[in-house]
């Protein structure tokens, strides 16, 4: 199974490669590849999707406005499981895509117990064991799987209705619906947060595939020494002496 999910990636990316560009600077580093950018907004935009037009109807007293949008709540309502399903859809692909460097080790678990540090700004590098993704990535990562398993089965259930499965797993399913689209839409404000203001440099990886070589000896050192064969430190010291990064 896994040798065949490898195979199928392998060709995914050399296929999207093909048709795009990763553009990659002196002193930048490629992060992530076209496919895995395709996916990524992709997720986002059946996410968004899925989101306004479930916001009118189960909330349609605060947000009819976003009806229209869609052509009317019959219409929101009836494409509404639509985008749910392309959201699943592209997020199981990003799943194959990045299940390997999503497992989680030793290190995740140290960086979640320093997380207060990194919150309170005290931290001002990850800590130097830190790859690809490090805990709090990979938290909301599968956070994202388990919610996408929620969303199924209880998306289901709600298309169907209460004459296929009863009223009871029917009301169930609501409340768990709502419950993870609200625990989904939250992780996504800190992922925003997080890729723009918290961590400078991370929104250029989904739109050109590069990250700078001072982001990534801060935010992923470990990937960094992996890539490049050098030490973060001393790659952090050199390029101050050559006045390229002034941080701590």
């Amino acid at each position: 199974m896994s040798s065949a999910v490898e195979r199928f990636d392998d060709r995914a990316r050399k296929a999207f490669d093909r048709v795009g560009q990763n553009e990659v600077y002196e002193y930048e580093i490629l992060r992530h590849r076209v496919y895995t950018r395709f996916l990524h907004w992709m997720v986002a935009l059946f996410f968004f999707l899925a989101l306004f037009t479930g916001f009118g109807i189960y909330l349609p007293w605060l947000f009819r406005w976003f009806t229209p949008i869609f052509g009317g709540g019959p219409l929101s309502r009836a494409m509404h499981p639509w985008f749910g399903i392309g959201f699943v859809v592209f997020f199981g692909l990003q799943v194959l895509n990045w299940i390997q460097p999503m497992k989680w080790t030793e290190a995740d678990s140290r960086w979640i117990r320093g997380l207060r540090n990194i919150v309170r700004g005290k931290e001002k590098r990850d800590p130097l064991e830190t790859g690809f993704f490090n805990g709090g990535q990979k938290v909301q990562f599968w956070e994202i799987v388990a919610g996408s398993i929620v969303f199924v089965i209880t998306g289901i259930i709600l298309w169907a209705g209460a004459r296929t499965f009863g009223r009871w797993p029917v009301a169930i399913s609501y409340v768990l619906h709502d419950i993870s689209a609200v625990i989904m839409l939250g992780g996504i404000f800190i992922h925003i947060y997080l890729s723009t203001i918290g961590e400078p440099g991370t929104f250029q990886a989904m739109i050109r595939g590069a990250v700078s070589e001072a982001w990534a000896w801060t935010f992923h050192p470990a990937w960094y020494r992996e890539v490049t064969g050098r030490d973060p430190l001393q790659a952090c010291e050199e390029a101050r002496k050559r006045g390229q990064f002034s941080g701590k």
